[in-house]
């Protein structure tokens, strides 16, 4: 079996896990993982690791993500989302168009948000999902996230439902912003629709459904990082994962550095170390079986 990564477009109504299930029967290995969840109801693109790549995962995670979803104004749920129960609402007729652009703004750059209830962080060592499902809700700190792009737009034909295009730093949730968005508003709001357009550079143009997965080179996993090429005797070096100085890597600044064999195969990703560099994933060798 191949060792890669699989861009998934993922269904509404499965789970991340459920996506890597079915991919390791699609794929005939059990070493497949995700590079982070998405909502079972959200749609799009869901990156998988397999074989050796799964180690490369750590990569993939914190890249910036895309989005587009619908934000229906004046209805608030207790999951933020459509799948929730109606925990409010409110007449948002008077809202207009200047007061969407300026909301939108100010949720727009670098901004504090709240995670939902309904998400995979812990508090107390126990995430935050679990807690909600017991009917338990917890304090939860405001993080920092980078809102890159925020538009919106009337869905025509509705009095009260936005479209929007987000692009955002990992860990942001689309949903929170919806609701922030209500609040700032003056009421409240709901994210529907929601459909994952991109992961860094992995687009819905390269996803395919989970049952027709295609296995890229494992080299798409890092190549938002930069890359070395380096000789064979430097190949053999980092195949053993051995610590060198940056001149005998062929790099210089401060990494990581997705280092390839003159072929452009991938060997390994190296970190900063002291005055040199020490391999943080080595995945030089033969296939998985």
């Amino acid at each position: 079996m191949p060792d890669g990564v699989a861009v998934i477009d993922k269904p509404a109504g499965w789970t991340s896990h459920d996506i890597v299930a079915k991919a390791r029967g699609v794929l005939g290995t059990r070493k497949v993982g995700h590079s982070g969840t998405l909502d079972p109801d959200a749609t799009g693109v869901l990156v998988l690791g397999v074989g050796r790549a799964t180690r490369l995962l750590r990569y993939v995670t914190g890249l910036p993500k895309s989005y587009q979803a619908e934000i229906v104004l004046g209805v608030e749920t207790d999951t933020l989302d459509s799948t929730g129960q109606v925990t409010a609402r409110h007449d948002m007729a008077g809202v207009s168009a200047e007061q969407v652009r300026a909301a939108v703004a100010a949720l727009t750059g670098e901004i504090l948000q709240v995670p939902p209830m309904v998400s995979a962080v812990k508090v107390g060592g126990r995430r935050l999902h679990t807690l909600a499902r017991a009917g338990i809700e917890v304090e939860r700190e405001a993080r920092p996230v980078t809102v890159h792009r925020f538009d919106v737009a009337p869905v025509p034909g509705t009095d009260a439902v936005l479209r929007a295009v987000v692009e955002c730093s990992s860990g942001t949730y689309v949903r929170t912003l919806a609701a922030d968005l209500g609040r700032a508003l003056g009421g409240g709001a709901h994210l529907r629709n929601l459909r994952r357009t991109a992961v860094g550079g992995f687009g819905l143009d390269a996803a395919h459904p989970v049952e027709s997965a295609e296995v890229l080179p494992m080299a798409h996993a890092v190549e938002h990082l930069a890359g070395v090429r380096v000789p064979p005797a430097v190949a053999a070096q980092v195949a053993h994962g051995r610590v060198l100085d940056l001149e005998s890597l062929g790099v210089a600044g401060d990494g990581p550095w997705a280092v390839h064999d003159s072929e452009g195969e991938l060997l390994a990703v190296y970190e900063r170390f002291r005055d040199g560099a020490k391999p943080a994933v080595v995945v030089a060798g033969p296939p998985t079986p």
